[in-house]
């Protein structure tokens, strides 16, 4: 265990005069982790604490490992996790021309129905049909890059049975039986996501049950990661970038213990930016959770109010991407910056298969 202080906290700049080029850090390309830890459990963990109660104020970097969470949270603490499912959905077919394709499937909306980006050398048109593996899908509509596929029998049988798991494009081997188990969180539950929340990657029965045992509690919301989240940010001005929306549901059982937690003077802790983001999207400006379903495209960035979450797991995220944004704007730009040089030097793992932050949320 490494204890450190230094960087001073000092306040952002204004969130309107910030560009991309804010966000970006120098990152050596063997630090983005290409396989998962041996074990699932065995991460490293970098705790950044805004140090405000210091004297002077400074901020507070401490090298622990995911092992050490239980420590680092207090007892009564609520921990949300995002119980989603990642699908198989890449999958490869060809038009009718022969020509071939790759689906990467962004949303199943009904049985046979899915919205899908598609790379190919000539986009179809509407009306087009594509053929997979034995079944067809019939292009119904297209909004920029997304495609309206309907197909010819269930989308997710079709994924289960012809496709292909989603990895990140950075990472460069074709998925295996050990990303199958290792890309996937160990409370998955609902299927729909097409990437991992990853945060939660982390966390197996053994971690779960320590901090079960430290008297913190563990609620669950769905948040189905989109194919948007591979897309990059084209604009150097964070304020004409568009997020894709994304699928949420906070269960009613969820409210409860969010609402015992703020009675109790808790603390509510989001396992990775998707939880974070949809407790942020459905809870109102006075602070009230509503449970119920519903999409989000919420861009959190410097500036952002939050409402609903007092601390952060989280990997490390991409240089200049909308992630580094928002976890900017939860522990304060200087903080994230001191923690990312600090990383790099102490050889962290980056990434979706990478190491993890726990980051208290800036005063």
């Amino acid at each position: 265990m490494h204890d450190s202080s230094e960087a001073p906290d000092a306040s952002i700049s204004p969130a309107a005069t910030l560009t991309r080029a804010d966000f970006e850090y120098p990152l050596p390309d063997e630090l983005i982790a290409q396989h998962p830890p041996a074990e699932r459990g065995a991460s490293r963990l970098l705790h950044v604490e805004p140090g405000a109660a210091l004297t002077p104020p400074r901020l507070r970097l401490t090298d622990l490992l995911i092992s050490n969470l239980p420590q680092r949270l207090q007892p009564g603490d609520l921990l949300i996790m995002n119980d989603t499912r990642v699908i198989k959905a890449r999958l490869h077919g060809h038009k009718h021309s022969g020509g071939r394709i790759e689906l990467l499937i962004e949303r199943v909306d009904a049985e046979c129905d899915a919205i899908a980006m598609i790379r190919s050398s000539h986009p179809p048109a509407p009306g087009a049909t594509l053929h997979f593996d034995g079944a067809t899908a019939t292009v119904i509509s297209r909004d920029g890059a997304f495609f309206g596929l309907r197909f010819d029998r269930p989308v997710l049988a079709l994924l289960d049975r012809a496709g292909a798991l989603p990895l990140p494009p950075y990472i460069r081997h074709v998925p295996d039986a050990n990303d199958h188990e290792r890309y996937q969180t160990v409370y998955a539950r609902h299927p729909g996501a097409v990437a991992a929340p990853t945060a939660g990657l982390h966390f197996d029965e053994t971690l779960l049950a320590r901090l079960a045992e430290s008297g913190i509690d563990r609620a669950f919301v769905t948040l189905h990661v989109g194919a948007g989240t591979f897309q990059p940010m084209r604009h150097d001005d964070p304020a004409q970038h568009v997020m894709h929306a994304e699928r949420y549901n906070v269960p009613v059982e969820t409210v409860s213990p969010i609402s015992a937690a703020r009675a109790r003077g808790v603390r509510v802790v989001a396992v990775g930016t998707t939880a974070l983001r949809t407790l942020e999207a459905a809870t109102s400006d006075n602070g009230t959770l509503a449970a119920g379903s519903g999409e989000t495209a919420l861009f959190i960035r410097p500036g952002y109010r939050f409402k609903a979450v007092d601390a952060l797991v989280t990997n490390f995220h991409l240089p200049g991407s909308t992630l580094m944004m928002l976890v900017a704007a939860f522990a304060g730009l200087d903080a994230i910056k001191a923690a990312y040089a600090h990383a790099v030097a102490q050889r962290y793992r980056f990434f979706s298969y990478g190491d993890a932050m726990l980051l208290e949320r800036a005063p």
